[in-house]
């Protein structure tokens, strides 16, 4: 069955969200003539003296950046929540409208303006790892912060408007529309069974072993068996836990390199820095019990065919649902194969 279903148009149902995706391996075999993206190649110099990112350098709102050594984080200087918006609750007929508060934050990953993750060490990778449960926790402890999303744009063709290696914060009061599905589904498995949802499904793909990537004594790297993206995959701890703040220090250091081997995989697919979104998701931070939550960090990359080929999400995946070409399977075989060291190493 596995083999047919990898040379079939079906659909695959995401658990966590409880939405389903179109898979149509055959039309790989199709020929491009569409858009292609430039090749990005990597930054060379370690500081670039107009870099609004870079240590000691002037921001764009006349702030100046520390000549920091470590990863660094600040409050966004254009912000797309703000913490002292005023009050608005707007009802008339059907429409709807009310106030969202919230902190945006910058995190720099290193002060050297040529590192991506898979070109750190592991210890700085881990200190990344620190900044984030950080400023989880302390963005949490605010009364009016619910939610907090971390994530990182990586790229100009996912949006990203600075090539000095950062990430982003977003904290706000009410909680996503994404982290809803996904409660909705971790609660209902939880008083089903007493158990993660995310936690049996891990051990799932660990006895199949098709679809995971890399794995040590606290992380598990595989790509999802509902993946959208070319090259989606996702962390997840062994460990039952709700969020990045309850981490140890093994488990920092662990999930440090499990993030370096994977940016390190993509990197060498096409041999570019590769794109992509990532973000973590985990339990809200409104005060409440989430027993059912499991921590994890998804990664949608967008190429596809090659260094300048990506997966557009227009037309049936904008009015229908989401598609993809090659299947889970076909996309962790080829993970697989590649190298562990970096291509440029």
């Amino acid at each position: 069955m596995q083999s047919e279903i990898n040379n079939t148009p079906h659909r695959r149902y995401n658990i966590l969200t409880g939405e389903w995706v179109l898979v149509s391996p055959h039309r790989t075999k199709r020929p491009w003539q569409g858009k292609t993206e430039e090749k990005k190649t990597l930054q060379k110099h370690t500081y670039d003296p107009s870099c609004y990112l870079c240590p000691g350098n002037t921001r764009a709102s006349g702030e100046t950046n520390p000549d920091y050594r470590q990863p660094y984080s600040f409050v966004n200087d254009f912000a797309s929540l703000l913490p002292d918006s005023p009050e608005i609750n707007f009802e008339e007929g059907l429409l709807k409208a009310e106030t969202e508060q919230g902190i945006c934050k910058v995190v720099c990953f290193s002060p050297d303006h040529s590192l991506t993750l898979p070109l750190m060490e592991e210890k700085d990778i881990t200190r990344v790892v620190q900044i984030w449960k950080k400023e989880y926790l302390e963005l949490g402890e605010k009364p009016n912060i619910n939610y907090v999303q971390i994530f990182e744009n990586k790229g100009a063709i996912m949006g990203c408007s600075n090539p000095h290696p950062h990430g982003q914060i977003w904290s706000q009061s009410s909680i996503p529309t994404e982290i809803l599905k996904k409660s909705s589904k971790f609660r209902k498995h939880w008083q089903e069974h007493k158990r993660s949802l995310l936690g049996d499904y891990l051990q799932q793909e660990l006895e199949s072993g098709e679809r995971i990537l890399d794995q040590n004594e606290h992380f598990v790297s595989l790509i999802p068996f509902w993946a959208v993206w070319p090259f989606e995959a996702m962390i997840v701890p062994k460990r039952h836990i709700q969020h990045i703040g309850q981490l140890n220090e093994d488990e920092e250091i662990a999930f440090a390199e499990i993030l370096k081997k994977l940016t390190i995989k993509y990197d060498n697919i096409f041999e570019t820095s590769f794109p992509y979104s990532s973000g973590i998701h985990q339990a809200p931070t409104d005060g409440k019990a989430y027993p059912e939550w499991h921590f994890h960090m998804s990664f949608y990359p967008p190429l596809l065919r090659s260094a300048t080929v990506k997966k557009f999400m227009v037309g049936y995946e904008m009015f229908a649902g989401p598609q993809r070409d090659i299947t889970a399977e076909q996309a962790a075989k080829r993970l697989n194969q590649l190298p562990e060291k970096h291509y440029l190493q």
